[in-house]
């Protein structure tokens, strides 16, 4: 489900519940589009630990990493979905 964001008239306005409201309602495409692509995709789980996400390869392969100024860092494997 493709969600577009509306312009706001105010520059600081909130996006977040813009965001949340989009990944409530994502229905997976996106997601399986890229595997489908061999392009990993990046999610969070509600046991992933707080500041990192799972990275996901096309071949079912699952990685735990961080973002930081210097970009991506793997923090370890985690188990197959």
């Amino acid at each position: 489900m493709a969600t577009r964001l509306k312009r706001s008239a105010s520059t600081g306005a909130d996006l977040w519940p813009i965001i949340e409201a989009a990944a409530r309602h994502d229905d997976g495409e996106a997601a399986r589009s890229h595997l489908a692509a061999g392009r990993p995709i990046y999610y969070g789980e509600r046991d992933t630990p707080p500041g990192l996400v799972v990275k996901e390869y096309p071949d079912g392969r699952r990685e735990l990493v961080r973002f930081d100024h210097l970009g991506e860092h793997r923090v370890c494997g985690a188990p197959r979905a």
